[in-house]
């Protein structure tokens, strides 16, 4: 892969065992953002046991504007070596309002297989999608969760049957529509 100066010397500095140093970098990367720097701060996030780190980190995430992101962060989402950092990455789905109704069935995979605070996080999400879903994508998630019904306990039952009443209403256009 091609890698542009400004991009190998971010990347780079994300690894500074600075903190101050990484957080000013964090700062800059708001600026300019491509697949190669929101590889290197999920890689970052996992990595980092400084909160204000993470902090920054997620904050930077929850306030993404470009559309492009929506694929990087739901690639990381799914990807298991951000297991620890599920929740907070999915969280950063909502908190960001871009449209993420391409991926319904990868966000109620998440209600019905992860646990309760990141599967709470999922249906969150959920009920912020909008736009035109296929009517098949939606009878097939339908099903899916009826089927995840059959052997839910506690809270997961509550989530389950809330997906089943936000999937059939999601709107065309977000209510927050510039």
């Amino acid at each position: 892969m091609n890698i542009d100066l400004k991009s190998k010397e971010i990347l780079t500095n994300l690894k500074s065992t600075d903190p101050e140093f990484v957080l000013e970098t964090i700062e800059k990367i708001r600026e300019s953002g491509n697949r190669i720097i929101m590889d290197g701060l999920f890689d970052l996030l996992h990595e980092t046991n400084t909160l204000e780190i993470k902090r920054s980190v997620l904050n930077l995430l929850s306030e993404l504007k470009h559309k492009e992101s929506v694929s990087l962060l739901v690639d990381a989402i799914i990807n298991d070596k951000y297991l620890n950092e599920r929740k907070d990455l999915v969280a950063c789905c909502w908190q960001n309002g871009l449209n993420y109704n391409a991926y319904l069935p990868v966000f109620i995979d998440l209600v019905i297989n992860e646990p309760f605070l990141t599967a709470f996080e999922a249906f969150t999400v959920i009920e912020n999608m909008y736009g035109i879903i296929d009517e098949e994508v939606i009878e097939k998630e339908i099903s899916k969760v009826i089927n995840a019904l059959k052997s839910a306990k506690g809270e997961k039952v509550y989530l389950l049957n809330g997906l089943l009443t936000i999937i059939r209403e999601i709107p065309e256009e977000s209510e927050f529509s510039a």
